[in-house]
Parts: structure tokens; C-alpha cells; sequence
């Protein structure tokens, strides 16, 4: 039997050293670095892309997004007042303290699952009602 596993040769060490990034032997490792992940977009709900990725015409398509999603109500959850005990999307329980965000239909999800769920679709998770249509409507009313 051949003693493959017991030593390493010089060229084992060689391909370490030349790893992008490895130090060399009695040096100390490269500091940590950790990658800034740019943010993901989704123009429909069936693409994502990358911020970088997205024409003009999406990046004004999302910050419009992202101003109908910043006027929706929210506030804190007080289970005194709510018959809601879990936010649909991600089924966890409601706790005091926890905030939400409620949605013309009268749903209320946890502040960063809708807020998410609204990066993707502008419709209620439960009703499938269009949020966009409800807001623009209360807009023409006042």
C-alpha cells in the first residue's frame, strides 16, 4: 500500500500558497473580508435581478414601489386589540411589541415580511386584493 495520505509533497504546499488570497507559510492568514452583496430587485414577480441589472425604466418602477409601500399604515402589535394571532407569510405568532403593517383590506403581516411581499407582488397574500389600486383610490378620495 502507498503512503499517499501520510506526507505532503512540496506541491501540495505550492497550490495552497498560491490560492487566491492564502499567505505564505509563518505569515499570518489575509484578514477577513466580507462581500458586500448588492441588492437583489424583482421588476416583475417572476424576475430578479441585480440593482446593478435594472434598466432606467425599473429603477423608476421601484422606487415608485417603494414610496406606495412606505405610505401603507403601520404600527406596533397589541394582541389586546387584534383577533390576528399569525402574519400568513411567515406563519409565526404575532408577539407585543412586534411591528406590522396594515394593508387597505384591513390584513396585517409583520412589517418586513409584507414589506418583501411587496417588492414581489403589490397584491394582499390573503385576499389577493391589488394594493396599488386600493391606495391610488384613497389618494383620488382626499
Amino acid at each position: 500500500m502507498g503512503n499517499c495520505l501520510s506526507s505532503q509533497s512540496a506541491d501540495d504546499l505550492s497550490l495552497l500558497n498560491e490560492a487566491e488570497g492564502a499567505s505564505l507559510p509563518g505569515e499570518p492568514p489575509p484578514p477577513y473580508q466580507e462581500r458586500v452583496q448588492e441588492p437583489v430587485y424583482h421588476p416583475t414577480p417572476s424576475q430578479t435581478r441585480l440593482a446593478t441589472q435594472l434598466t432606467e425604466e425599473e429603477q423608476v418602477r421601484i422606487a415608485q414601489r417603494i414610496g406606495l409601500i412606505q405610505h401603507l399604515p403601520r404600527g406596533i402589535f397589541n394582541p389586546s386589540d387584534k383577533k390576528i394571532k399569525e402574519c400568513v407569510i411567515c406563519m409565526l405568532d404575532f408577539e407585543y411589541g412586534d411591528p406590522i403593517r396594515f394593508l387597505p383590506c384591513m390584513h396585517i403581516y409583520h412589517m418586513d415580511c409584507i414589506d418583501a411581499w411587496l417588492m414581489r407582488s403589490f397584491t394582499c397574500p390573503s385576499c389577493m386584493e391589488p394594493v396599488d389600486a386600493a391606495l391610488l383610490s384613497s389618494y383620488e378620495t382626499n
